[in-house]
């Protein structure tokens, strides 16, 4: 017979509960965000068109992990409401559901790379050679993409049950896997031929691979609120339907990321393609920052769910407020970083003297957005937590696509580039007066 009792997220105490969840996926992410900065590290060893290349292809590999991401955010609000409601038959069905949409996933992704990497790096830069690079390294992270989307899936499991130790570990083993990967694959290692940016694809998909199977093996051994089954691994429509009330909203905003970072990179592109690799190493940076607070959203949006699932509203309200402060802690620390240090981010990717003439201004420019941007992704775990997905939505919207790309093509037109910089602070400021007035009507609607 399955376990009743009650799961910690409802009981314990909630600055307690909220380190203990938030943590471990913080690390876990920070040494993806590691990851993330080391592997573009070595793809500039190769060449400064090499590391625009992979810049380039992020506006893709972002959409594949806003499919999985937002799939998981769905699965993650469904499975920890469903626990908190003690509907345990729901909760292992959305759990194999899952699956299924994760492998669904990767073979849509695989068709799509197959047939439209060139034509994807040839709508945003003129440049034969990085095309070339871009379009090898594409294809085979989109190919391979099973490890990417069963990893997230399995990792998602864990979080929702509050084995946040056990995330941590899936993810930060792929990480570090991909860290030992890329020097070898690159650069050659005896055996091993020098492979250059498609070496750098092969390590990053062998290393989702490892890790998705280590995600797995967690669920079956020691997730006992969750049983999979190979039986049950199969669609169920109105699970799916759940997952992606919450999901879908989450899938669209990561993929308004990406239509962002594509026209960003066209509008950047007009000035020089230095600008374009500027973006590209600030988007690496960034994340150092914005990873490990997206990791205490992920430790936000289970614990909110199932309290609003078990109608504690109090322990609601202040597990918000401890995520708004936190967040809000973490980004002013990263802006104090930009700030005072810009050279020596840039330095990491071997910038020569134009990149740094381009990148200083950009990182100190840019970074004005951190200030803002803890509030609003606090709030957005409680629109999360509370199944309020458009909300989300129609916050990453207004940011994004309605302020951001046209402030920042409206400043181009101006023909400095210094000034396309502020769009960042623009787009975050409207995403604050957007976030307080949805916060005002969830509290509203669901907490009062």
């Amino acid at each position: 017979m399955q376990n009743t009792k009650e799961n910690k997220m409802g009981i314990m105490p909630e600055n307690k509960l909220l380190l203990s969840m938030s943590i471990p996926i913080m690390i876990s992410m920070l040494i993806q965000a590691l990851y993330n900065i080391v592997d573009s590290i070595y793809v500039a060893m190769i060449s400064e068109n090499a590391l625009t290349a992979v810049s380039l292809a992020f506006p893709f590999q972002n959409l594949m992990i806003a499919v999985a991401t937002g799939t998981g955010v769905g699965v993650n609000a469904l499975l920890s409401r469903s626990l908190g409601e003690k509907k345990f038959d729901m909760v292992n069905k959305t759990a194999n559901v899952s699956i299924f949409l994760a492998l669904m996933s990767a073979l849509v992704f695989a068709i799509l790379g197959i047939f439209s990497a060139e034509k994807f790096f040839a709508m945003q830069i003129d440049d034969k050679e990085i095309i070339e690079l871009g379009s090898s390294y594409l294809v085979i992270v989109s190919v391979v993409s099973a490890g990417l989307f069963g990893q997230i899936c399995f990792e998602r499991m864990l979080q929702s049950t509050g084995k946040t130790i056990f995330s941590m570990i899936t993810q930060g083993l792929g990480a570090i896997v991909n860290i030992i990967l890329d020097p070898i694959m690159i650069f050659g290692l005896g055996p091993i031929p020098a492979m250059g940016i498609a070496g750098a694809a092969w390590a990053t998909v062998i290393a989702q691979i490892v890790a998705a199977f280590t995600g797995l093996s967690f669920n079956i051994r020691v997730n006992k609120e969750i049983k999979l089954s190979i039986k049950e691994v199969r669609p169920i429509g109105y699970v799916m339907k759940k997952i992606y009330a919450v999901g879908v909203p989450s899938i669209l905003m990561g993929s308004i990321g990406s239509i962002m970072t594509f026209s960003m990179n066209i509008i950047l592109e007009s000035f020089t393609k230095l600008a374009v690799t500027v973006f590209g190493v600030y988007f690496k940076l960034q994340s150092f920052i914005f990873m490990p607070v997206f990791g205490l959203n992920n430790g936000l949006v289970p614990i909110l769910a199932y309290n609003i699932g078990a109608k504690k509203f109090d322990r609601v309200r202040k597990t918000k407020r401890l995520g708004t402060i936190y967040a809000t802690g973490m980004m002013v620390v990263g802006f104090i970083i930009f700030q005072a240090f810009p050279e020596i981010l840039l330095g990491m990717f071997n910038a020569s003297k134009d990149t740094m003439a381009i990148g200083v201004p950009a990182l100190r420019t840019i970074s004005y957005h951190f200030l803002l941007a803890g509030f609003s992704i606090a709030c957005i775990s409680m629109f999360q937590g509370a199944s309020k997905g458009m909300y989300s939505l129609y916050v990453s919207v207004t940011r994004q696509l309605v302020v951001l790309v046209p402030a920042a093509y409206l400043l181009s037109l101006t023909g400095k580039l210094n000034l396309v910089w502020l769009a960042f602070p623009i787009a975050e400021l409207a995403s604050v007066i957007i976030c307080t007035f949805m916060m005002k009507k969830v509290n509203k609607d669901i907490l009062q």
